[in-house]
C-alpha cells in the first residue's frame, strides 16, 4: 500500500485533540475540517493512491472525516451549553448583581404581624398552646354545659370521642381558648397575652367559610379589671388597625366563658360598594366559672377576654370576596400581595 497515509495517526489525533474552549473548536475545525485542512487533502490524494487501495482508502477517510465532524459538533453544543448557564461575565466587578426574584408574606401573614405588632405595643405577650385538645380545655372549662351544640359531631372535629365519658375526648381545638386555660393553670395572675393560632371547625367548604381558621384571643386578668378596660383596649387596638376615624358600635352578645359578653362592629366602605357594619370581633368579662375551674379566686382576680378572625379581617382589608383564595397557594393570586 504505497503513498497511503497513516490513517491511524490522524485517527488518534482527532480522538486526544483538546477541545475545551472555543478557541480550540475552532482551531480543530480549521485543522481537520476546512477546505485547507488535513481531511480534505487526504481525500484529495485518493487518485495518487493504487489502484487496489482507492476503494479502502475512501471508505476509511469518509469513517475519519465522520468521527472529525462528530467531535466538533458535540465540542460545540457541549461549549454553548456551558455558556448558557453561566452568568455573562463583565469587566466591571462594580456593578450589582442581576436580581433575584423575591417572594412576600402571605396576606394572612401580614394581616396576622400587623395585629401582634399593635398588641404588642399595648403591652401583651404571646402565649401557645396544642391544636390537638381534650374535652375539659376546649369544652368544660369554658363553662360549655353538656348539652351545648358545639360539642356536636357537626361542628367539631373529634379525634376520639367517648359516648360515655366526655372527658376522654380528643378534638381539633375549636378556638385558641383552650390556650387561656392553659396559661391560667400554668402560671398565677396577672396575665396580659394574646393567643394566635389556626382552629379547627366541621364546616362546609365555601367562599365564606372554610374548615380551618385563624384566630387572635386575648386574655386580661389583673386586680380591679373593668368593663371599660376591655372596651378601651378594643378602641385602641381597632383604631390602630383600620385607622383613627373608625366608626364603630359596641353591642351586647352572648358567650359561655363571658359574663356581660358584647360584639364589635365597625363601619365598612370599600370602593363603590354601600357601607356596612361588619362585626370584627367577640368579648366579654371572663366568666367567675372560667376562674374557678383554674382555680383562681373570682372575689379577687377579675379580667376580660376578646377572640377575633384573622381571615375576616384580611377579606376585608384587601377586598377578597372568597376565603378559599387564602388557602389555594396559587401564584398569580399570591403575587398581588408584596
Amino acid at each position: 500500500m504505497a503513498n497511503t497515509p497513516d490513517i491511524e495517526k490522524v485517527k488518534k489525533d482527532i480522538t486526544s485533540y483538546p477541545l475545551d474552549s472555543d478557541q480550540a473548536i475552532e482551531s480543530f475545525r480549521l485543522t481537520y475540517l476546512s477546505r485547507k485542512g488535513i481531511i480534505t487533502e487526504l481525500l484529495a490524494g485518493i487518485g495518487k493512491a493504487a489502484p487496489e487501495d482507492r476503494a479502502w482508502l475512501g471508505k476509511e477517510l469518509n469513517a475519519l472525516k465522520k468521527l472529525a465532524a462528530s467531535r466538533f459538533e458535540e465540542a460545540k453544543a457541549a461549549q454553548a451549553s456551558d455558556t448558557a448557564s453561566r452568568v455573562a461575565a463583565t469587566d466591571d466587578s462594580t456593578l450589582p448583581p442581576p436580581p433575584l426574584p423575591t417572594g412576600s408574606a402571605h396576606p394572612l401573614s401580614q394581616t396576622l404581624a400587623e395585629i401582634k405588632n399593635i398588641f404588642y405595643r399595648l403591652g401583651f405577650t404571646i402565649a401557645d398552646g396544642p391544636e390537638l385538645e381534650d374535652d375539659f380545655h376546649n369544652f368544660t372549662a369554658l363553662n360549655f354545659p353538656p348539652e351545648h351544640p358545639a360539642r356536636d359531631m357537626q361542628d367539631t372535629f373529634f379525634i376520639r370521642k367517648d359516648e360515655q365519658d366526655s372527658s376522654h375526648n380528643l378534638v381539633l381545638r375549636t378556638h385558641t381558648s383552650p390556650v387561656q386555660i392553659r396559661l391560667m393553670m400554668n402560671q398565677k395572675p396577672p396575665f396580659r397575652a394574646i393567643m394566635p393560632g389556626r382552629v379547627y371547625r366541621n364546616e362546609s367548604i365555601t367562599a365564606k367559610s372554610y374548615c380551618l381558621f385563624h384566630q387572635v384571643e386575648g386574655l386580661y386578668v389583673d386586680i380591679n379589671v373593668s368593663l371599660a378596660d376591655l372596651k378601651h383596649t378594643l378602641i385602641t387596638f381597632a383604631g390602630h388597625l383600620f385607622g383613627k376615624e373608625l366608626k364603630y358600635r359596641i353591642r351586647p352578645s352572648f358567650f359561655p366563658f363571658t359574663e356581660p359578653s358584647l360584639e364589635m362592629d365597625i363601619w365598612w366602605e370599600t370602593g363603590n360598594r354601600p357601607g356596612q357594619w361588619m362585626e370584627i370581633l367577640g368579648a366579654g368579662m371572663v366568666h367567675p366559672n372560667v376562674l374557678k375551674a383554674v382555680d383562681i379566686d373570682p372575689e379577687i382576680w377579675t379580667g376580660f377576654a376578646f377572640g377575633m378572625g384573622v381571615e375576616r379581617i384580611t377579606m376585608s382589608r384587601y377586598e377578597i370576596d372568597d376565603i378559599r383564595l387564602l388557602y389555594d397557594n396559587d401564584i398569580r393570586f399570591l403575587t398581588q400581595f408584596p
